[in-house]
Order: C-alpha cells, then structure tokens, then sequence
C-alpha cells in the first residue's frame, strides 16, 4: 500500500494457487501410519471440521484412552472402527458433507462409500497435479511438464521404508486391503490415468522435439540458400561482368565465417 497526498494507492499481488496431492499405495501407507502412531504420533489437534463443526464423541470416538496409542498392536490398530487410518486417501480427498460428514447414520456404509470414492475420483481428476510415491521419476517428470520447472535433483526412489520392512501374512495383508477397499480403489484408478498422462506427454515431448529439430534444418537450410546467392552475386553471377574484386573477396570471406559459425551453433 502507497499514499500520494490525500489518496491511497493498494497494490494488489495476484497469485495462483494450485492444489496438489501424492498418493501411496494402501497397504503400505496403511502399515507406515501403525507404525507411526505405534511411536507416539496423535492427531489430537486435528478439528476434523465439516460443514462447519467438528464431529461429537458419538460420531468419531476416539480407538484408545490415555495420551497416545503407543506400542500398539497392528491388531489392535484394525480392530478400531473409527480409526481414521482405514481409507485415509478416500476420506481426505472427498467433499464428506454429502454423506453428512462423520454422521454414519445419514446413509448406508455401502452408499457412503460409492459417494465418497467418487467424489474422490473427481477431486483427484481435477487437481492441477497429483503424483505417485510409487514412481518418483515420473512424478518428478509430470510436475515438471505442468508447471514449466526444473528441479535441481533427481528425484530418488527409496524402497527402504519401515513399511516395507513389516513382514505381514497373506491373510493380514488381505485385512486391510479391505480396510482400505476404497483407498484400493482410488488407487487403481489414480495409477491408470497417472500412466496415460506420463504416455501422453511422452509423446508430445517427442512431437516438440521433432518440430524443434525440423526448424533447425530449415534454418539451416536457409542460412544456406542465402549464402550461396550472396556468393553467386559476388562472384559476378549476377551480371556484374568481371570477376570480384579485393573488397568483394573480404566481403565473401565473411559472409562465409559468418554462415559457417551460425550453422554450427545451431547445432
């Protein structure tokens, strides 16, 4: 804000904003919250607003008594209702004011959850970006085809996670995949059209490079022609009669040097 004399001038700064979001695969985000919240971690502070309030008690009761769920069990951890970590992705990505946010009595579980995954099929669809952690070069790659950056680094893929380090039976594993069903789902669907749109701008990588490429040997071409005429002119081609003279013949040279140094750097 500036003041001249009696007037105020505000200068208003314009920015874009844009949503983003990574996605992980289910199972394993699954087991990096237990694993996490077995360390002390709570969301105690979290509001969980919706339509304007937080839910009650009776709508969200809380999986543990005391200050935090440290050392618990991955049992334990499935066998909570209300645990926030089951379909996390689904829940975070959806508008839950059409199922009545956290009020589980407004529709059935199964209508619930067609609303919400499709709500979050249409959040996620819509966002400028989103990425996988499962395929870190090509998030990096994406990210900067859409925004028109560059990161200093490559982005690195770390398999190594404690997640990964959680050796589970086939039987939990299937647990929480149906814990999570819904985040299984958005998943899917999130890691079929990140594919298509790493495909698609592949290609159209390769089209601009090929247009780029093709301009070049046209310019190329007519640094060329344009040299060849001067040189024909010079040279008395033009109907100048005699051969050129010593003014002419420095003339020519530089031309040449110059056509030979520009070609090359088009290079």
């Amino acid at each position: 804000m500036r003041k001249y004399g009696a007037g105020v001038q505000v200068c208003v700064e314009v920015r874009n904003f844009y949503y983003i979001t990574m996605l992980r695969d289910p199972v394993s985000r699954y087991l990096s919250e237990w694993k996490h919240v077995q360390r002390g971690a709570t969301w105690k502070t979290a509001l969980h607003m919706c339509d304007g309030r937080p839910p009650t008690q009776d709508e969200l009761p809380a999986c543990y008594s005391g200050e935090d769920w440290t050392g618990v069990p991955l049992a334990d951890f499935m066998s909570c209702p209300s645990n926030l970590a089951n379909n996390r992705q689904v829940r975070m990505l959806a508008d839950l004011s059409l199922v009545g946010c956290y009020n589980m009595s407004t529709v059935s579980e199964l209508e619930r959850g067609r609303v919400l995954l499709a709500s979050a099929k249409a959040n996620l669809r819509n966002m400028a970006f989103y990425g996988l952690t499962e395929f870190q070069r090509k998030t990096q790659y994406l990210f900067e085809r859409t925004f028109g950056l560059r990161f200093i680094r490559a982005f690195t893929q770390i398999n190594s996670t404690r997640a990964a380090s959680v050796g589970i039976s086939e039987k939990v594993r299937w647990r929480i995949e149906g814990l999570n069903a819904l985040d299984v789902e958005l998943y899917e669907y999130a890691k079929e059209l990140f594919l298509q749109r790493y495909q698609y701008n592949r290609q159209r990588q390769h089209r601009e490079e090929r247009l780029r490429r093709w301009r070049e040997r046209q310019q190329r071409q007519r640094l060329h022609r344009t040299y060849l005429a001067e040189m024909w002119r010079l040279g008395g081609g033009g109907g100048g009669g005699g051969g050129a003279g010593p003014g002419e013949e420095e003339q020519a040279k530089g031309l040449e040097e110059v056509a030979t140094t520009e070609d090359y750097s088009s290079q």
